[in-house]
């Protein structure tokens, strides 16, 4: 029983250190000229769409949860937000070249058709991100006029 006791304390202290490695949460700041709901002006439905399921982890204008403050699950909250934003983020889509805009589309298509994005273990905490098969259609369709017109 000692030892039980003592690997508990162990494990304890060492829950409360790790609170204090820190894991950056600061947005960099928004520049309007080149985020993609204003430079495309996306309708408001739309808008609504992509920020209520994507913005989080793909764009710079991440609202961080409750449970992302306390490690280890900070760690893993800022590395998906940090891989997200690598493979998209809606806050720099002007800085992009055209075959990039091109392949994200395309890549937001298929993970929306896929039902691979919004990750189903988000979804769990934020309701909104969870879209309905109507909600999903819209988002294609908006994409997929985009690649036709090509106009990203």
């Amino acid at each position: 029983m000692k030892t039980f006791i003592k690997i508990l304390f162990c494990c304890l202290v060492g829950f409360a250190l790790i609170q204090f490695i820190p894991t950056d949460k600061v947005n960099r700041p928004i520049d309007h000229k080149v985020n993609f709901v204003e430079i495309k002006k996306t309708p408001p439905k739309i808008t609504e769409l992509i920020k209520g399921a994507c913005y989080d982890c793909h764009s710079d204008e991440t609202v961080y949860p409750g449970y992302a403050y306390v490690a280890p699950i900070s760690w893993s909250v800022k590395s998906h937000i940090n891989e997200g934003r690598e493979h998209l983020n809606f806050s720099v889509w002007g800085t992009y070249n055209q075959d990039l805009k091109k392949s994200m589309l395309e890549k937001a298509v298929q993970t929306i058709q896929n039902k691979t994005m919004p990750m189903p273990g988000y979804i769990v905490y934020h309701k909104e991100a969870n879209l309905s098969e109507a909600e999903r259609m819209l988002l294609i369709q908006y994409f997929e006029e985009m690649l036709k017109a090509k106009a990203y």
